[in-house]
């Protein structure tokens, strides 16, 4: 299992524009990939990365830390980089 830690560079947070791309990019790949927002350890708190809606209910910030887990490194490397980018400029 791969997994990246990164920091949210949307100045918005992971709010509409920005959870519908990292949906968008995530629907691409097989496996699942899995967001968890820092402080939210407990797996009941994953959230499919696959789904705006469930990325915007993480309610993450600028700033806040996500941990992107999937079997799939290219994946977790890909979705990492997309959460760190600020994706409403």
């Amino acid at each position: 299992m791969a997994s990246k830690t990164v920091k949210v560079g949307s100045s918005v947070g992971l709010h509409a524009r920005p959870a519908s791309v990292i949906a968008d990019a995530a629907g691409e790949y097989d496996e699942d990939i899995l967001l968890t927002l820092a402080g939210n350890e407990d797996d009941d708190d994953e959230t499919d990365a696959a789904s705006s809606l469930m990325i915007m209910a993480l309610g993450a910030e600028q700033g806040d830390e996500v941990t992107v887990t999937s079997e799939n490194a290219e994946a977790v490397e890909k979705i990492a980089a997309l959460i760190e980018s600020d994706l409403d400029a």
